[in-house]
């Protein structure tokens, strides 16, 4: 298994997930910075370009969430998503799809200022995305109550970008201890370490 990935992107949600599964893998850093995700090689990976992109048994995967939902579904032993016919199932599909339909486009409305209606755009408004982020988590420890999922490394990345990255959201209470749940699991620890050291 192999990731392609650079620091400090959303590279590190799939490093989280990564470690959160135990299995071994390997690491090819892109070289942002000197153009390295428009290579030959890695457009053949990517075609988009961006990281995180994984190799796994001769498959593809782009988009950090798809990749999220791939390790999920390929490593159930790890227990990050609930299985087909599980209750539970609907709601962890509803919160994957949430991290890039809705969380990233509130943010990026805000963060260039774009107005629009709020009936207008899938996501509602930039307040309505973190309102009901803080009412579910504010109710239980964990986006799907009291499992950590693979949701929850998709979720906590974003609020981790959001309120300590960009700065962009008030670090509620709520927030605050839903993150330090995520931040002080083991894999998490090991990830970050990765993405601070960037090799």
């Amino acid at each position: 298994m192999r990731l392609y990935w650079a620091p400090h992107t959303r590279s590190l949600r799939a490093l989280w997930m990564l470690e959160e599964i135990g299995a071994p893998y390997d690491r090819v850093l892109v070289d942002l910075p000197n153009g390295g995700q428009h290579s030959p090689e890695f457009h053949a990976v990517n075609p988009m370009e961006k990281v995180p992109a994984l190799e796994l048994d001769g498959a593809y995967v782009a988009e950090s969430g798809a990749i999220i939902a791939f390790l999920a579904e390929r490593f159930p032993q790890a227990g990050l998503a609930p299985p087909i016919g599980d209750p539970l199932r609907g709601r962890y599909l509803q919160w994957l799809f949430f991290s890039g339909s809705s969380i990233e486009a509130a943010i990026t409305q805000k963060y260039a200022n774009v107005q629009m209606p709020e009936v207008a755009a899938g996501w509602g408004s930039f307040d309505k995305v973190f309102a009901v982020l803080s009412e579910v988590l504010s109710a239980q420890p964990y986006i799907l109550d009291e499992n950590f999922s693979a949701a929850d490394v998709l979720i906590a990345s974003n609020l981790h970008f959001a309120i300590d990255v960009f700065k962009m959201v008030e670090p509620r209470p709520e927030f605050s201890a839903y993150l330090e749940r995520c931040r002080s699991r083991p894999a998490f620890y090991c990830a970050k370490a990765i993405d601070d050291l960037g090799v």
